[in-house]
């Protein structure tokens, strides 16, 4: 592999954050019985005129403003014919002759990858194959005609690892300037893939072969991985490469042949005569940028150097707009950065992912996080408490200061009520102290634990620790 270099475009079909369809009125929400969402228009039915979303189209603007894409002064929509069941008009309305933006470029890894372009396009149909003995498909009509963006890379990328972390870059973009939810599960993110590999220093570029059916970000590397791999075995034993699509196999781990590909298709493509041109003036461009708003990686350098944060405590922290949004909410309310970033990263990630919760739906809200934070800082809880009352807060909804009043939950400190469970400790394990007398350190841990254990946590850690080493050492 080492003598072959790989060389890799993507297309990325990304579903727009629109209530309606791109051309009709008929609802996009995801799970809705088949066939419920559809009108002569996204059924291919003639008769009615499609009108243009004016939403998806603010959408696909700002994407490519925050893309730094340049916008096209005229963009229009044609029809892409080809026959396919989930197709009924047998054409689909697409702008891939004359794109809403081109020439942009996504920062990776210190290095610009270069995006051809970004058009508008409508969503096809979903087939439901059969299973079993049984050789049939069904047809699902809701999804035709959502709006779609396509972002088609230039064939820049070298590696799996290179596409992964373009597509992980990209979806946290997309996420932050509300345009998808990119839900890869429910097909609101989807990517296909060219493949080539030619010799290094060669500059003519190798026989390209897509890849589909690739339903994940790690599916996509598998995919990438395993077809660079056939593709320089098939060189170097002297065979010859063709262009064609090619199928994901997860099952299998492979790529299977789905069809031959012409060096040219343009499927019978015109101009829409429904539908106007695309114009734009400097005013509404204008308007587009003002929403476009601070990008993740603008507001992890901030993270840096405002709040003097790790590099990866900021990364993890702006990976999801909404974390960060969180984030900067306890800040404004006047607690230290470093602190609620590991309650944050730690303890209520943690239970988000448990609860399959967004950080925007937590029961803990900035204000009761803030709470848990100060009393731990002001010794008023144990780290060991606030963790109880963290859960508890979160199943039911009650505030972190009012669980600690009702339950009695403030921190001892009191030498004298500590000193007497450390001294119930000593005597109930003999064992223990002559082992930490006999230099075993972990000992002491385990009479610390006891010691709050019958506090129920209570008890100041540092005092514990200083009065047990007090007593043990007489």
């Amino acid at each position: 592999m080492k003598e072959y270099e790989i060389v890799i475009g993507l297309e990325v079909h990304v579903e727009l954050l629109t209530s309606s369809k791109l051309f009709c009125s008929c609802s996009t929400k995801f799970g809705a019985s088949p066939n419920s969402q559809i009108c002569p228009i996204c059924a291919g039915l003639p008769g009615i005129l499609p009108v243009i979303n004016q939403k998806a189209v603010e959408l696909g603007l700002k994407t490519a403003i925050a893309l730094n894409f340049k916008i096209s002064p005229c963009s229009r929509f044609s029809r892409k014919h080809y026959f396919y069941p989930d197709l009924p008009k047998n054409y689909q309305i697409s702008q891939h002759r004359e794109p809403l933006a081109t020439e942009g470029a996504i920062w990776v890894d210190n290095r610009n990858i270069r995006i051809n372009s970004i058009h508008l396009e409508e969503d096809v149909g979903k087939l439901i194959h059969s299973e079993g003995n049984t050789s049939f498909s069904l047809v699902d009509l809701n999804r035709s005609g959502v709006p779609l963006i396509e972002i088609v890379t230039e064939p820049d990328i070298r590696s799996s690892l290179e596409a992964e972390k373009l597509l992980i870059t990209l979806k946290r973009i997309l996420e932050y300037l509300e345009v998808s939810d990119c839900n890869m599960e429910e097909g609101s993110l989807r990517c296909d893939a060219n493949i080539s590999v030619r010799k290094r220093g060669d500059a003519i570029l190798g026989v390209k072969v897509e890849i589909k059916n690739m339903n994940s970000f790690k599916m996509i590397r598998k995919a990438l991985d395993y077809e660079a791999r056939r593709q320089v075995f098939c060189l170097k034993e002297g065979g010859t490469l063709k262009q064609e699509t090619r199928l994901w196999n997860e099952k299998l781990q492979i790529t299977e042949e789905m069809r031959a590909k012409e060096e040219t298709q343009d499927n019978f493509s015109f101009l829409d005569p429904d539908l106007p041109p695309l114009v734009f003036d400097k005013k509404i461009i204008e308007e587009i940028a003002a929403q476009v708003g601070e990008m993740p990686i603008q507001r992890k350098e901030r993270f840096i150097k405002d709040y003097m944060l790790s590099e990866y405590d900021a990364e993890v922290l702006t990976s999801k707009k909404d974390i960060a949004d969180y984030f900067e909410k306890c800040i404004e309310k006047g607690c230290k950065a470093k602190a609620i970033t590991n309650w944050i990263m730690g303890p209520l990630i943690a239970l988000l992912k448990l609860e399959k919760k967004g950080i925007a739906l937590s029961p803990i809200t900035p204000e009761y996080l803030v709470q848990i934070v100060s009393m731990v800082e002001q010794n008023k809880i144990t780290g060991v408490v606030a963790k109880t009352v963290l859960q508890e807060s979160f199943d039911t909804g009650v505030s972190p200061e009012e669980i600690v009043s009702k339950k009695n939950l403030l921190q001892i400190e009191s030498d004298e009520t500590i000193s007497g469970v450390v001294k119930e400790v000593i005597a109930d394990n003999p064992e223990a102290v002559k082992d930490y007398q006999e230099g075993k350190e972990q000992a002491l841990s385990f009479l610390i634990g006891q010691i709050m254990r019958k506090t129920k946590g209570k008890a100041n850690p540092n005092t514990v620790k200083s009065k047990l080493q007090e007593y043990l050492n007489k």
